[in-house]
Formats: structure tokens, sequence, C-alpha cells
């Protein structure tokens, strides 16, 4: 039988250094020691790894919450039976996120519904997990923030958060025509973070088809050459990968000598 045979003045020297959350098993932990005869050292260093793995977690997760990443969207729920076709040695690639460290972009280019996003969010995902701080947005909504701002005099503070972390995921850009202010906006963006961080853009538009939706064709040629000229190129085609994330209904199984109505009678 395990006793909870804790000292008071322990239980308060964990939670005042933060380690409240090893208590609860920390009796079955001292009881599994005394039986495999584990030395002083080698409990520590068993109770004290599973906290540092719990916190390395909790901070990974909270990392793809602020980024606002999909939490579904990773690789690891991925359905290898997608009829979509992609360069898979690129993706490979792409996941060792040796682009990041580079400061190099990633265009993930494709018809609609094919995985662009998910693909983008899993590789937003792998980011935090390897400590890059990561923002996801949609296009429209970037934009519509920074010309709100413009009105609060915030603009710089809400340019700062899409210019300051390591991966920005720019989610269907070049969906729509742009006005003169959200043209300079996605200049001043890409001007930014030339060679300073990277960013991976999914679009539904290959990136020489993105110079008329801006408004000013001078500032469009200046953004779209500094982009692809460090960027990346990952093209999906095939069906769409949506109907694979449609949630299905759980239906209740009929008792088999159930009758149906108007039978038997």
């Amino acid at each position: 039988m395990i006793t909870n045979d804790i000292h008071p003045d322990l239980r308060s020297a964990m939670r005042r250094l933060r380690l409240g959350r090893l208590l609860d098993t920390l009796p079955e932990r001292l009881a599994l020691a005394r039986q495999q005869k584990q030395d002083h050292g080698a409990f520590l260093l068993s109770l004290l790894g599973t906290e540092v793995s719990r916190r390395d977690s909790a901070a990974v997760a909270m990392r793809a919450e602020r980024a606002g990443l999909d939490p579904d969207m990773r690789l690891e729920n991925w359905d290898p039976t997608a009829k979509v076709k992609y360069d898979q040695a690129l993706l490979n690639d792409l996941v060792s996120l040796a682009f990041i460290e580079a400061r190099r972009h990633v265009t993930i280019v494709g018809p609609v519904g094919v995985g662009k996003t998910f693909l983008a969010h899993s590789l937003g995902h792998a980011a935090c997990r390897a400590g890059y701080s990561v923002l996801a947005v949609r296009v429209d909504k970037a934009l519509k923030t920074l010309r709100h701002s413009r009105l609060d005099n915030s603009y710089e503070a809400e340019l700062r958060k899409l210019v300051a972390v390591d991966l920005l995921i720019l989610d269907d850009l070049a969906s729509d025509p742009m006005d003169q202010n959200e043209s300079r906006d996605i200049h001043e963006i890409f001007l930014e973070r030339d060679r300073a961080g990277s960013i991976i853009a999914t679009s539904n538009r290959g990136p020489d088809e993105w110079l008329p939706t801006f408004a000013d064709p001078v500032r469009a040629q200046a953004a779209v050459d500094r982009f692809t000229g460090n960027s990346f190129d990952l093209v999906i085609e095939g069906e769409s990968y949506r109907r694979r994330l449609k949630p299905k209904p759980d239906r209740p199984t009929k008792p088999s000598g159930q009758r149906k109505r108007g039978q038997g009678k």
C-alpha cells in the first residue's frame, strides 16, 4: 500500500519552486524508486525530467494558441490517402525548418480546398515545437486590422506584430484586389521581413498572378520580386481535401431485434 508520507516542509518547498504538480504522483514515484533501489540522483533526474517535459509541452501549446494555429492542422493528422499531388521531397525539406533558419519564404499554391492552409499550419506547429515564434493570419483580416489601426494611431504596433515573429503565415494572399493602403501594407510587410524573417503565403493564384491585385504597380513589382526571389514554391494539385475534414454524425445503431413502425401487426 502506498502511503502519503511527504514531509510538509517538502510540500511547501516544492510549491514555492512551482513544482506543485509533481506532488500528485510523488508518493507513487517514491515507492517505485524504493522498489527499484534508485539512488537519489537517478530519482531526481526522473522526477524533474517529467516536469521539464510537461512544461515544454505546455509552452508549445501556448505558443501555438497565441499564433492562431488550428490545433487539428498538424502533419500527424494529415490524411496520406488524399488525392492530391505535391513535391514530397520539398515538403520533407520544409519540415526540417531550415527555411526559417535561413530566413527564406514559402509559397503554397493550388486550387480551393486542396489543403494549403492545413500544410501551412502544420509547418507552423512544427516551428512552435522548435521554439520559434509564429503568427498565422488571414490576409483579409490582417489588412482590415491595419486599416482600423490608422484611426486610433496603433498602426505601428499592429504592423510590428506581423513583422516581429520568426514565421508569419499569410493565408489567402492575393484573393481580392487591394486598394492603395492595402497594397502599401503588403509591400511594407514584405519589405520589413525581407532577409529578416520567414513568410508562408498560401494562395489560389501563382505569384505571377499577384501583380494585378495591387493598386500600385511599382509597389507590386517591388514586393513580389522581393518575395519570390527568396521563396520555395510548393504547388498542390488534386481533389478537395476539405471533405476529409467534414465532421461525421454519430449515428446510434438500432438493436438487431427492433422492428420498424407498422411491421408485425
